[in-house]
This record gives structure tokens, C-alpha cells and sequence, in this order.
């Protein structure tokens, strides 16, 4: 497969679960990028998927009908003060990374953000993921605090580095 092929985002569908399942094994098994311990099966992206609400959604990346990534867009919370803001993420295969897969998605999550209506975007990293901070840096994302030991992976503790982006042009949501 030539990396110049075209990528598509599109859509996730139920077809790609296990793919999207497997992409996000590989993070699992770092203990350094999640912190989810199990592996995923398709059943369990299905599950996220099935509870969705209408303002969120998961996008894949793909070159020649194969997945390479995945982003997701999902509320923040349920309460309805929080209607403005969500919470995105970006996986990849690391065979890609570091062949703009994670710009294109990241600017299809912003488009669909703004499509949705929010106006607060909040990603939540690993502290000692240097490149994930930098990458959201690059979007405009600022740091607002890190959240110290957090969770406790792969034997050690694990801080959470948060960080925001406001998009002004966007109003509030109805309630």
C-alpha cells in the first residue's frame, strides 16, 4: 500500500469496530497513552457507540478501505450546564504516526466540534506524553492543570495533564 494514496474521514461503522478495537489495543499495551488495562473487542466499541447521544460521534481515518485511526467527539457530561463543552480523542496505528493522519482528524474533530454546537473542547493526556501536549498545542489548545496521580498504570502512578480550547465563535448551545 503507497502512503500517497488519498485518506478518507468518514464515519465510523460497524465494520470498522474491530479495527478501531485493535488501534486502540496498541495504546493500551504502551501503559503510557490510556488508561484503560484490558484489550477491546468490536462488542466493546459497539457499546460506546450504541451510547452516544446526538451530539457525538466517532470518525475514522482510512486509506484503501483500511482504518488507520480513529477520533472521537463526546459530551463532557450529561448535566446540562456542561451542553457547551466535550471532551475529544485521537488514536492512531503507530505504524502511521507521524504522517499527518493526526492533523487531518484533529481538524475533522474541530469541524464536527463546531458543527455540534460546542464551544469548549477538552482533551486529557498523559503527562509524560510530551507529543500528544505538543500536537494539541499546535490547535491552539492551552494547558489548564495537571491533575497529579490520577491513575495508577502499568505499576506506577500517572499524572493527567488537561487542557482546553475555546472557540469563541461558537454560542451557546440551547438548552
Amino acid at each position: 500500500m503507497s502512503d500517497s494514496e488519498p485518506v478518507q474521514i468518514r464515519a465510523s461503522t460497524s465494520a470498522d469496530y474491530a479495527a478501531i478495537a485493535s488501534i486502540y489495543n496498541e495504546a493500551i499495551a504502551t501503559g503510557s497513552i490510556t488508561f484503560d488495562t484490558r484489550q477491546f473487542e468490536a462488542s466493546d466499541i459497539q457499546a460506546w457507540v450504541n451510547k452516544f447521544c446526538d451530539r457525538e460521534c466517532l470518525l475514522v481515518i482510512e486509506r484503501q478501505q483500511q482504518v488507520l485511526g480513529w477520533g472521537i467527539v463526546k459530551q463532557y457530561s450529561d448535566r446540562p450546564g456542561y451542553r457547551i463543552c466535550c471532551e475529544t480523542s485521537i488514536y492512531l496505528t503507530f505504524a502511521e504516526k507521524g504522517q499527518g493522519l493526526g492533523k487531518m482528524m484533529q481538524t475533522a474533530l474541530l469541524q464536527k466540534v463546531v458543527g455540534l454546537g460546542y464551544h469548549h473542547v477538552v482533551v486529557k493526556i498523559v503527562a509524560t506524553n510530551d507529543d500528544s501536549i505538543a500536537f494539541h498545542k499546535s490547535f491552539g489548545f492551552e494547558m489548564v492543570g495537571v491533575q497529579r496521580e490520577v491513575g495508577h498504570v502499568a505499576d506506577r502512578w500517572q499524572d493527567v495533564a488537561i487542557m482546553q480550547l475555546i472557540l469563541p465563535q461558537v454560542p451557546p448551545y440551547p438548552s
